[in-house]
């Protein structure tokens, strides 16, 4: 298994005079948060293994302003954003995949009104696409039979619809997916949305994430896998205070189909 991993930048296309497929948007907690790198690296293995042409922006990229915006502060969103769009559309980028549903709600639905129209997809949905073109094949049944629970990101399921692409692929792993008593339409947030992902709850009875984490550990899954880097976090919390880390994993959908690529 090799650690050597290619990732070429816009600005490296555009001196060769070429566009890339689609432009690869990591994200803030995929660019340093050290669990949320392993999420990246994964996805871009997949995409290196379906021969797609991709790229980042590198140092060009800057966070979407996503949780400027939650936390109420307009002004630098729009700051935020319209930087983020003129790089974007200096490049005549087309289409954006990424692995966070924050950046992928903000870039979808809040840019266009700033001047971005781009087509945007989450990478559960691209990695669904590239199995239906048949570039990228499942092989190996490492997960055959394995009880797997998915927990919905808010900002992937209520907010855009975006609930069947995951699934779909925990199933093409052989998987039992299970589901939680909260899923779906009635998905139970992991905490960390609104920018609350950056300060310490309030005083309460029990943190958000330690109760989708008990959801999850009532229909006994053997991993939660997680479509977004913040619900990685929060669940992992979770099931650390309920020390259960020996028996339950938290895993990205782009992780587990790259184990079982064996890549």
């Amino acid at each position: 298994m090799s650690d050597i991993v290619k990732v070429p930048t816009m600005a490296e296309y555009m001196a060769q005079g070429k566009q890339p497929e689609v432009l690869f948007w990591v994200g803030c907690a995929g660019s340093f948060d050290d669990r949320a790198k392993k999420i990246t690296k994964a996805f871009v293995k997949l995409l290196n293994k379906a021969n797609v042409e991709f790229a980042v922006l590198g140092t060009e990229e800057s966070c979407t302003g996503d949780p400027a915006k939650r936390a109420g502060n307009e002004f630098l969103f729009q700051m935020q954003a319209v930087t983020n769009i003129e790089v974007l559309n200096a490049y005549e980028v087309k289409k954006i995949v990424t692995a966070c549903p924050h950046c992928f709600n903000t870039i979808k639905n809040e840019y266009p009104s700033l001047g971005g129209n781009y087509e945007v997809m989450h990478h559960t949905q691209f990695l669904k696409t590239l199995l239906a073109e048949g570039r990228l094949t499942i092989e190996g049944g490492m997960y055959k039979g394995k009880r797997i629970t998915f927990h919905d990101p808010c900002y992937l399921g209520r907010a855009n619809n975006v609930y069947e692409a995951p699934r779909e692929l925990i199933q093409k792993l052989e998987a039992e997916l299970v589901e939680m008593k909260n899923c779906r339409r009635n998905g139970l947030c992991c905490g960390a949305g609104g920018a609350q992902m950056f300060k310490e709850p309030e005083k309460g009875d029990k943190d958000v994430n330690v109760e989708r984490t008990e959801q999850a550990l009532q229909i006994q899954p053997e991993i939660i896998a997680a479509g977004c880097p913040f619900c990685n976090t929060m669940m992992t919390d979770g099931i650390k205070a309920k020390e259960k880390e020996a028996s339950v994993q938290v895993m990205d959908i782009a992780e587990l189909i790259a184990n079982a690529q064996d890549l």
